[in-house]
């Protein structure tokens, strides 16, 4: 069993001991070329890394590790690089969700398990930062996050274009016979043309946005395009700063408040942040034992207005963010909203490090007198359609649908959507409600970014550009449209989502957070007594997964990881 309370400096439990295992842990760490005064008891620094080929936005990891670890040498410190479970959103199939929770047991396990004192989290592509912040987090140690910092803007023919969401607008124009299919293809080369993450306001810059308005990054972290020297010295202050909050023995849990948390859900919804910040901080703050619930997003947020003309909601690009100031301009703009006396991993109170903080570009950053969009916030619908509730997003939606009513389309699943969407004879027009069943945490499973569904091209050559869509998946960040989505219980889980059938009306009604289903009591007990549930997995990581995640209205942690082991030394391995 773990001890009850760590020792203070933990790596002493290793290197300190003068004994057989003492030699053990020192003797193989020199044949790295350590000298042996690095191992007298100066603060033990893990660097958390999370590069990989396979993920393009964190593929200049190892230089920014550099960086972090002359931070750290400068202070007096001793960093070790460790790898861990990369997940890179646009390669790894079925969904990088699938393996966020796993990647968190990479983390945990090896921070507890190894000679570690403080933990510098090196963050990049979506799934990549809760996993990291909820590892960390169960560990509870001095613990800073860095993230790798947006790509520069996509250029295509003259024009900015933004990743993911250029994506989603050019593959709708090919749908409706506006652009030839070499003309898409041509914007390959352009569009990713440094390293970094997504540079429109999807998930991975939101959670970076997340990280610092939690206070657990230094200021500017969010925006800072990758490619820019200053990533670098902010890795460097980090490495520096780590030292010092183990020798303060500043923990995460010092950090990661109640307050603090609300602080993250205003800054996200003035961001326009997207949808999937909502299931991370859940899912972060279960680690870290903060009581929050789905309602909290819409009670703190849902009235705050979007101040940022950021794409998918508005013009600009994340290095157009940077230059106009970044998030310490953001949380400038609405401190009268937020806990202004929260600390922050750089020592100081978030008013101490955004109360003077300039707006260089007020077409970028907009004020609360005069938004970019009024009360923008994530929205949390319920009714007999969604009992634990689910989330839209008013910024990225059309005004005109948030209250809706019409029949439904249905599809059982993706591959029955990718089957007749296209298909001229589908019953189908822009006041239909387009239903995905099956996409959620367990029914994907792993709650896949399909809640976007592109419209048929029957509707879209009709200059339709937006419906009402319903679903229990996610949708990426980048992606905009009046999507209903993280619908709970989800279908596989025996919602009432399982039972909906082509022809149901159902009433969208935004400003009354409402979604209704409009049929009897009687007659939705009928079908759900009929309803069968699928089949599940019967091995490996999808069995455990299935069998122990959570619905999303709880965050889709795996339900035994919810609360924290601490950062208690494990038993002698000798």
């Amino acid at each position: 069993m773990d001890s009850e309370k760590p020792p203070f400096r933990r790596s002493h439990a290793w290197f300190g001991r003068q004994d057989r295992d003492g030699f053990v842990h020192r003797s193989w760490l020199k044949n790295q070329g350590y000298p042996h005064d690095l191992l007298d008891g100066r603060p033990i620094i893990g660097i958390c890394n999370t590069w990989s080929e396979l993920t393009p936005c964190n593929g200049h990891f190892r230089e920014l590790a550099e960086f972090v670890k002359r931070g750290v040498y400068e202070a007096g410190g001793f960093p070790l690089e460790f790898p861990v479970m990369s997940l890179g959103e646009t390669q790894l199939r079925p969904t990088a969700m699938l393996f966020r929770n796993l990647a968190s047991m990479d983390v945990e396990e090896s921070i507890r398990g190894n000679p570690i004192d403080g933990v510098v989290l090196l963050m990049g592509c979506d799934k990549t930062t809760p996993s990291l912040m909820m590892g960390a987090a169960s560990c509870d140690l001095p613990t800073i996050g860095l993230s790798g910092g947006p790509m520069l803007n996509g250029k295509f023919r003259g024009k900015d274009v933004g990743s993911g969401t250029g994506v989603w607008q050019m593959s709708e124009m090919v749908r409706a016979g506006e652009m030839t299919m070499e003309e898409f293809s041509s914007c390959e080369s352009d569009m990713h043309r440094s390293s970094g993450t997504c540079m429109t306001m999807g998930t991975a810059s939101t959670m970076a946005s997340m990280v610092e308005a939690l206070g657990m990054a230094f200021p500017e972290n969010a925006a800072i395009p990758a490619a820019d020297t200053r990533r670098k010295r902010l890795a460097q202050l980090t490495g520096r700063r780590i030292v010092e909050m183990v020798k303060q023995d500043i923990k995460m849990s010092q950090i990661l408040t109640r307050q603090a948390f609300e602080n993250a859900i205003r800054t996200n919804a003035a961001i326009g942040g997207s949808t999937n910040a909502v299931i991370h901080l859940l899912a972060i703050a279960g680690r870290i034992g903060v009581d929050l619930k789905l309602e909290d997003f819409d009670k703190l947020g849902s009235e705050v207005n979007n101040i940022l003309n950021l794409q998918p909601s508005g013009k600009y690009l994340m290095e157009d963010f940077c230059y106009a100031g970044g998030l310490p301009a953001v949380m400038r703009e609405i401190l009268p909203l937020l806990h202004a006396d929260a600390m922050t991993v750089n020592g100081k109170t978030i008013s101490e490090n955004v109360a003077n903080a300039p707006c260089y570009n007020r077409d970028v950053i907009k004020t609360v007198a005069e938004p970019f969009m009024p009360a923008a916030g994530i929205a949390v619908v319920r009714g007999n359609l969604a009992p634990n509730g689910a989330v839209i997003k008013p910024s990225a939606a059309s005004k005109h649908l948030l209250h809706h009513r019409g029949p439904a389309v249905v599809f059982e699943s993706i591959e029955d959507f990718h089957a007749r969407i296209d298909d001229p004879d589908l019953d189908i027009d822009e006041n239909s409600v387009m239903v995905l069943k099956n996409c959620g945490p367990r029914g994907y499973p792993g709650m896949a970014e399909v809640g976007n569904m592109p419209l048929p091209p029957k509707v879209l050559k009709k200059g339709i550009t937006d419906m009402v869509r319903i679903s229990d998946a996610r949708m990426s960040g980048t992606a905009y449209g009046t999507t209903v989505l993280h619908t709970s219980p989800e279908a596989a889980a025996g919602g009432p989502l399982a039972v909906v059938q082509n022809g149901d009306m159902i009433e969208l009604n935004v400003p009354e957070r409402k979604l209704h289903l409009e049929i009897s009591d009687e007659e939705l007990a009928r079908r759900m007594a009929a309803w069968q549930a699928p089949e599940k997995p019967k091995r490996g990581w999808y069995k455990l997964y299935v069998e122990t995640v959570q619905q999303a209205h709880l965050g889709a942690d795996l339900d035994f990881l919810v609360g924290g082991s601490g950062a208690g030394v494990p038993r002698d391995s000798h």
